[in-house]
């Protein structure tokens, strides 16, 4: 908001000060352009003061950047709305990162800290700048402060592409009276009750706007730093259950949805193959044309029987066919589709094992809940339709729901079968995953794991699509329930500390 906006208020009979006041009584002016003057002045108040605040508050505001940073990794195009100081901002680390508050105070603040960053006077229901689209929006303790919250999120929609992610925090009223306390005391800068939102609300409001939910979590049950109690009850009691309606933040990831589609990409299927002599001429034979064009990639796993000599035999016999063979140098699954996903070609990536016990004719569907934007991780499900008698045995049936019931608590998504092999994801978000493979760390010799929390710290939408569990019909099992399943519950172990971080 231009600051003529704010001098147009005395012209219509509202003069600045009683702007001001209404604000600070929290009873709201009738006008949006009144509002938004009033709050105007309220925070050019606060920015004489604000580094003051933040620093007594510090171990809120690190906690709030921490969070931050786990959702957007560094070198995205990131614009805030409501940037304040500009500290999230920059802490943030974007290659191009744009601030818009309605202070020009604030702005003149932002800017003098930090001159790397761009920072412009706005109204989030107003929002009119240059520099879209970004990878991720961000709105930090602002919806409170809104006069029209949906108007707001529709308007967010012309600085988004397909895979942008609005990422919002804001406090949970039910530390009203606590915060109201620290108010009095002089522990917090005062500020106006305003917009009493829950998360049902700002969902339902981010639904009306065109944008779909993909992750929601409460965290910070001690706002202020206090060595060692802070760290416990923040990143361990708090995702408890039980402790998390008591949580200080709540936090929601949201994604466009209805965005123009994408034209027809290429697709590449990458099928590990170890021990499969027997079905590589099915596999060709069977596989489904997809996209503009179909690449099928074969890595042959240090088999003991015929199946390389197979897979080159099928290059032979299908010219026709885009096929190619590799050959891995490591050991285990997921190496292979590593392998397989770096001399990829295609747009969009699929995982098919080698042993049909996923038909190659449901990939038709993969492809299409993938391409129509329904969902950004596509992961098969073997636990909705009644599958081959013989296909799993009843102690890894248990261990898959297992599994499953462990996994959604941890990343905030629901996935009722996490060992699926059939996967699907675009070739952009696997390049993501793995430059920030660091964070998990090497941990998953099968890459089931490694991709479901991969793209659960992404907020990629994961969405399950039920197939028909076949046995197989040529060699046997390369899982041992009991060593493999021991290994997968380590794995968890080590992804929870990294899921549930807030210190």
């Amino acid at each position: 908001m231009k600051n003529t906006d704010v001098q147009r208020l005395a012209e219509n009979g509202e003069p600045r000060m009683d702007a001001l006041s209404s604000v600070r009584s929290g009873i709201p002016p009738q006008t949006l352009d009144a509002y938004l003057g009033g709050w105007s002045l309220f925070f050019d108040e606060y920015a004489e003061v604000i580094d003051k605040w933040h620093h007594r508050n510090a171990g809120y505001h690190k906690a709030i950047a921490s969070l931050g940073r786990f959702h957007i990794p560094p070198g995205m195009r990131v614009l805030e709305i409501g940037s304040g100081n500009g500290d999230l901002l920059a802490s943030l680390e974007p290659s191009h990162g744009v601030g818009v508050d309605l202070s020009p105070r604030m702005v003149e603040l932002a800017t003098e800290k930090y001159p790397h960053l761009n920072f412009r006077t706005g109204a989030a229901e107003r929002l009119a700048i240059e520099d879209g689209p970004f990878d991720y929006i961000v709105l930090s303790d602002l919806v409170g402060y809104l006069y029209d919250i949906r108007l707001a999120f529709e308007t967010l929609r012309s600085y988004c592409h397909a895979q942008t992610r609005i990422v919002i925090n804001w406090y949970s009223r039910l530390w009203q009276p606590i915060l109201t306390t620290a108010e009095k005391l002089g522990l917090k800068y005062p500020q106006p009750l305003l917009n009493w939102t829950t998360r049902g609300d700002i969902s339902n409001l981010l639904v009306l706007a065109g944008f779909e939910v993909v992750h929601q979590r409460e965290h910070m049950l001690m706002p202020k730093r206090i060595p060692g109690v802070s760290y416990l009850l923040n990143r361990f009691v708090a995702h408890l259950p039980g402790f998390q309606w008591m949580c200080l933040t709540n936090w929601i990831v949201a994604r466009p949805i209805g965005l123009p589609d994408r034209t027809p990409p290429v697709v590449s299927i990458v099928c590990p193959c170890r021990n499969e002599e027997g079905n590589i001429p099915d596999i060709v034979g069977r596989l489904p044309y997809l996209g503009s064009h179909t690449e099928l990639i074969f890595v042959e796993g240090h088999s003991r029987d015929g199946t390389l000599d197979a897979c080159h035999k099928a290059v032979a016999e299908n010219p026709d066919r885009d096929i190619t063979v590799l050959r891995q140098t490591g050991k285990g699954k997921a190496d292979a589709v590593w392998l397989g996903f770096e001399k990829a070609r295609g747009e969009v990536l699929i995982i098919l094992d080698a042993d049909l016990s996923v038909a190659p004719e449901d990939l038709i569907q993969f492809y299409d809940a993938i391409v129509s934007g329904k969902g950004e991780f596509i992961n098969g499900s073997r636990l909705v339709y009644t599958m081959d008698p013989k296909a799993m045995r009843f102690l890894n049936l248990l261990g898959n729901k297992f599994f499953a019931f462990l996994l959604s608590r941890l990343i905030g998504q629901t996935v009722k079968d996490t060992l699926c092999g059939t996967k699907v994801m675009w070739r952009e978000s696997y390049q993501r995953l793995a430059a920030g493979r660091t964070y998990f760390g090497h941990f998953d010799p099968f890459g089931d794991f490694d991709l479901i929390f991969g793209a659960s710290k992404l907020n990629l939408k994961i969405v399950e699509l039920p197939v028909r569990y076949r046995q197989r019909v040529y060699g046997d099992t390369n899982i041992s329930r009991f060593s493999d399943g021991w290994l997968l519950l380590k794995m968890s172990a080590r992804a929870a500390l990294k899921l549930f971080f807030t210190a």
